[in-house]
Formats: structure tokens, C-alpha cells, sequence
């Protein structure tokens, strides 16, 4: 392949990634919010999130960003695929959809994004624990904005998925979270 196809190939990537800004996380959906949040946005706050538990475990932030940043690149393909919903469909791996996505970019970026994408999916660092939390994190933040908006069944949502963190930071920021409003940050400057 020329040099002027993999830039093609690799600018397409890019292009396709524009769709997890449209994309709606669809598990919210179930609880009843009408409006939720983007597959881009969701993503934006965990590789956040995972920067600052990787702090707080002492992991290394960067790594911890950027498997959260791709962690769930491959929706532009599959959708996203609601908890429930995984129960009955058999869907292609991740690591299989982003090979797809990346078959005609170029060999060092393919390389690259495939080698975050796999260690995400099958790694067992303390990295990879990390943002594996960040993600479950932020659900649980998301989901204690859309209680505070008024979507009671998110409730359920929350404590599931806080159930399943595993670090001790993630728990603790989980536990600070609860006992706030999503507007306590700025209370500080209105004094």
C-alpha cells in the first residue's frame, strides 16, 4: 500500500472515531434518560478519571489514559451494547473490530492503538485494573447526575456497578461522590 493510502486509511480511522461523538451510551436508555450521554463523552471523562486513580494507585497516568481513551473505540462498529443486551447477542471481540478499523492505516498507528486495545481487553496490570475502574467510575458518576435529575432507576445502575470496583481509590472517590451534588465544585467561587 502507498503512502498516500495509509494516510488515507489512517485519517479515515480518525473520521470514523467522529461517530463516538454522535453515539449515544445506550445503556441509559433502559433507566429511562432521554437524552444521554455520547460514547465520546463518556470516553473523554474515564481516560480523566483513569489519569487521576493512576495517581492515587500509583500507576502510570499516561498509560492509564490512554487505555481508557480507546477502551471503547470499537462502538463506531458494534454500537453500544447495553449490559442486558450482551446476554443475547455474540459480538466480534474488541480486539477484532479495531484490527477491522485499522486495516488500512498506517503499519505504526495500527500497531500502536491494536497493542492498547488488546492489553485493555486481556491485560492484568495494575494499569489495566485501573482503567478498568475509571470506566466503572464514571458510570457511577453519570449515574448519580442523572439521580440528581430525576431518573430514580439509575439508582440500580449506580450500586452495581460500584460494587464491581476493585480499588481502593476508585471506593473511596465512589463513596465522596455519593455524598455530593454534581455542582459542589463551584460552591467554593460563589462564596
Amino acid at each position: 500500500m502507498s503512502d498516500d493510502q495509509r494516510a488515507s486509511g489512517t485519517a479515515g480511522y480518525l473520521m470514523e472515531m467522529g461517530a463516538l461523538k454522535r453515539g449515544k451510551r445506550t445503556g441509559w436508555w433502559i433507566v429511562g434518560v432521554k437524552d444521554p450521554e455520547t460514547i465520546a463523552e463518556h470516553s473523554f471523562r474515564t481516560a480523566l478519571i483513569g489519569a487521576v486513580l493512576a495517581m492515587m494507585e500509583g500507576a502510570d497516568p499516561a498509560r492509564v489514559a490512554l487505555l481508557c481513551t480507546f477502551h471503547d473505540t470499537q462502538e463506531t462498529r458494534v454500537g453500544d451494547i447495553p449490559w442486558v443486551g450482551r446476554r443475547y447477542l455474540t459480538a466480534a471481540k474488541n480486539e477484532d473490530v479495531t484490527r477491522d478499523q485499522l486495516a488500512d492505516a498506517h503499519p505504526a498507528v495500527a500497531a500502536g492503538i491494536q497493542a492498547v486495545v488488546d492489553e485493555y481487553e486481556t491485560g492484568d496490570s495494575l494499569e489495566v485494573l485501573v482503567a478498568h475502574d475509571a470506566d466503572k467510575l464514571e458510570c457511577v458518576i453519570q449515574g448519580l447526575e442523572y439521580l440528581e435529575q430525576g431518573y430514580r432507576n439509575a439508582r440500580e445502575w449506580v450500586d452495581t456497578t460500584r460494587s464491581r470496583l476493585k480499588t481502593p481509590s476508585a471506593m473511596a472517590l465512589a463513596d465522596a461522590a455519593e455524598t455530593m451534588s454534581s455542582l459542589d465544585w463551584q460552591r467554593t467561587y460563589l462564596r
